[in-house]
């Protein structure tokens, strides 16, 4: 199975949950793997998985929230590999409280995890592949990022991770409007699967079937859609939120311009509540917020 033989891939928070299934699938698929994860022993233990499997794979736990170390992290690609064809995104954490709870230190984590370590290693790989285009070489790159169904439609409890990976959709729309240009496709996923961050918040949910029966919460399903998209037969798919789980795929419908009423002037206040009423009860409703 040689899907992406011959393209390398960095893959953060790739030592368990999600991004290790990624990094087994891609080196299945005869890439090489950069398994970018905090957790050095985790990192080389699925590094370990993918070479006994004959498969080619780098271990590497620079801060993914840092230019510094997010360079560090390109290096050490180029360095092992020659080139960088990859970007997954996957890396995060949670420091879930209800919204009046939150500390500062528990905002700028989430924040600092989920959009300045999306930020730091795509910006540095956008510039690289930028100026390979420019000077004349061709480029099949992919940024895959994850966003979240709490970010999508809210999920009580999580006014942080929400914020931030509601920031992540935004994101993957802009960096995909930019970057085509230069042979670059960015997409991001809306993954539901069993990992320490699923399992820590709703242990009874994403618990693994005894009967026998689909799990429904296993990793490795989502991992075919992000293989995929990796590779150069999604050239032609970009700027897209997809939702993953189990063996169900779907495109998530973002914001749009809906209802509109234009008055063709300027609108009293005491219209205003008429028309906001009018304009919400001739729009669908909107998916409600997880927990509520």
């Amino acid at each position: 199975m040689t899907l992406c033989k011959g393209r390398t891939v960095i893959i953060t928070g790739a030592g368990g949950g999600l991004g290790r299934a990624y990094a087994l699938a891609f080196a299945e698929q005869g890439a090489c793997v950069l398994v970018n994860d905090i957790r050095p022993a985790a990192a080389a233990a699925v590094v370990d998985e993918i070479v006994t499997a004959g498969g080619q794979a780098l271990a590497n736990s620079d801060d993914i929230t840092s230019m510094a170390g997010a360079q560090h992290i390109v290096d050490a690609a180029l360095a092992a590999f020659g080139e960088v064809h990859v970007l997954v995104n996957n890396a995060g954490v949670l420091a879930d409280r209800m919204f009046t709870s939150l500390t500062e230190t528990d905002w700028d984590r989430v924040m600092q995890v989920h959009l300045k370590g999306h930020f730091c290693l795509a910006n540095l790989l956008g510039r690289r592949w930028r100026d390979l285009a420019k000077a004349g070489t061709p480029v099949d790159a992919r940024i895959i990022n994850t966003s979240s169904g709490a970010g999508l439609q809210g999920s009580i409890g999580q006014s942080n991770y929400s914020a931030a990976k509601g920031g992540v959709a935004a994101l993957t729309l802009v960096q995909a409007a930019e970057m085509q240009r230069y042979g670059v496709t960015v997409n991001a996923l809306a993954p539901a699967a069993r990992t320490a961050m699923t399992e820590g918040a709703m242990p009874d949910v994403v618990k693994k079937p005894q009967d026998g029966s689909f799990d429904l919460w296993a990793a490795d399903n989502v991992a075919p859609l992000v293989v995929w998209l990796g590779s150069s037969a999604s050239a032609h798919i970009t700027g897209q939120v997809i939702e993953s789980q189990g063996g169900r795929l779907s495109l998530c419908d973002g914001w749009r311009t809906g209802e509109t009423r234009d008055k063709g002037a300027k609108w009293d206040v005491a219209e205003i509540g008429a028309v906001l009423d009018d304009l919400i009860a001739a729009s669908p409703a909107a998916q409600k917020v997880w927990g509520s």
